[in-house]
């Protein structure tokens, strides 16, 4: 009897040992390759190739079942060129396949779901990047990134806002132009690593002067804007 004779014997009409931990860690490996997943999702769109399927999810399921495999010897090698359609025909119990094609129909609603994250996100950039751009195109002011309400003063002395917010930026050659560099180069930095919406704030720095700053609670970014 073969590996695989002798581990459908063993767990014919019950649920494998391997499911749970086959799961999480497939799940895990998804949400650690989000970065991978969106430039691939971005290379497919640029290129006009959008597809319904999968980006990544095969790959996952593939690597981890490699990984699981090896660590135990009573799983079978499943994993063929052609993929998981492969594997599927050689688990001919209804109960093991069913396992693989829930675990393969999660890992694909998590990627839709990142994928939408994705889209939100630039939705966010791209209204706070236009609310800035109308307001230059305006009266040639910025809206303010703290408040988003008031418009800021930027001069050669200091950037403020009547929300309380005030840089000294003497001698740092600041202007409208130059600090709406500066955001906008922050939230595209932000936005090419997390999923989440960013906030600026102001903070202090190791000599006690006021920065405005960009922050993430999601993915603990943080950076100094002026």
């Amino acid at each position: 009897m073969d590996a695989l004779q002798r581990h459908r014997s063993l767990y014919k009409g019950t649920t494998p040992p391997w499911k749970e931990t086959y799961r999480k860690r497939c799940v895990e490996r998804l949400k650690n390759s989000r970065s991978r997943l969106l430039e691939k999702y971005r290379q497919m769109s640029d290129c006009s190739q959008g597809s319904k399927s999968s980006l990544l999810v095969q790959e996952v399921m593939e690597m981890e079942w490699n990984a699981l495999q090896s660590a135990s010897q009573s799983l079978p090698s499943l994993w063929r060129k052609d993929g998981i359609k492969d594997m599927y025909s050689d688990m001919q119990e209804y109960d093991e396949q069913a396992i693989l094609e829930e675990i393969q129909q999660e890992l694909m609603s998590q990627e839709r779901s990142i994928i939408e994250e994705y889209h939100k996100s630039q939705q966010y950039e791209e209204q706070y990047l236009n609310v800035v751009v109308d307001g230059m195109e305006e009266d040639g002011k910025l809206i303010c990134p703290v408040c988003h309400v008031n418009n800021l003063t930027v001069n050669s002395h200091f950037t403020s806002c009547s929300c309380g917010l005030y840089i000294n930026t003497m001698g740092r050659n600041i202007t409208p132009e130059v600090l709406q560099h500066l955001l906008e180069a922050r939230v595209t930095e932000h936005m090419e690593d997390c999923l989440q919406n960013p906030v600026f704030s102001v903070a202090s720095n190791m000599e006690g002067s006021p920065n405005l700053m960009i922050s993430c609670k999601a993915c603990d970014y943080l950076s100094v804007v002026l």
